[in-house]
């Protein structure tokens, strides 16, 4: 057999295998390049005064300045605290790219660990690169991707929809034929 026609054998059958990923990922990640601007994908924040914090926070804080890899030493350190009652849980994200895990209860460090999600987000929405990637480059390129994925499906599908006109004409016509 000719590579020519393997090549495209292969590439045929894998356009339909990844279609439907391709055209997951592609919304996606459309959708989280707009999650700031889109009500519906996260709801917009809500600007309030900074309360008081609660009498274990003090606590939390000096247990996050005793862990050197969060480079906490105060709470302007700190990009974000979440609390996980569900899980027995709070997270503390510093802006160095490190988490801390506490024991909501005693306070006692759970775990410290890099935490890469932010970065890789930031990586697939293209805002790590600024707004004019962001949204002149990778939302294009998505939309890109999402409207080649509709082609190649149309690619795969026409030759059945091709066959599938040719054998109604000719039934027509042998129809016509006889009558």
């Amino acid at each position: 057999m000719r590579a020519g026609y393997i090549n495209r054998k292969i590439h045929y059958w894998l356009s339909l295998w990844l279609a439907l990923p391709m055209a997951l990922i592609s919304i996606t990640g459309l959708l989280l390049q707009f999650k700031k601007s889109l009500p519906w994908v996260q709801p917009p924040e809500q600007r309030r005064e900074l309360a008081l914090p609660l009498a274990e926070w003090p606590l939390l804080l000096r247990a996050a300045q005793a862990q050197p890899a969060l480079e906490v030493r105060s709470w302007a350190d700190v990009e974000r605290l979440e609390l996980r009652p569900s899980k027995g849980l709070i997270k503390l994200i510093a802006k160095n790219g490190q988490e801390a895990q506490f024991d909501p209860v005693s306070g006692k460090v759970l775990q410290v660990a890099p935490r890469r999600s932010d970065t890789i987000e930031a990586l697939h929405d293209g805002s790590w690169f600024g707004d004019g990637v962001k949204f002149g480059w990778f939302a294009s390129s998505a939309l890109g991707l999402f409207l080649a994925t509709l082609s190649g499906l149309w690619l795969f599908a026409e030759p059945y929809v091709m066959k599938a006109r040719r054998r109604r004409r000719l039934a027509r016509e042998a129809l016509a034929a006889q009558g």
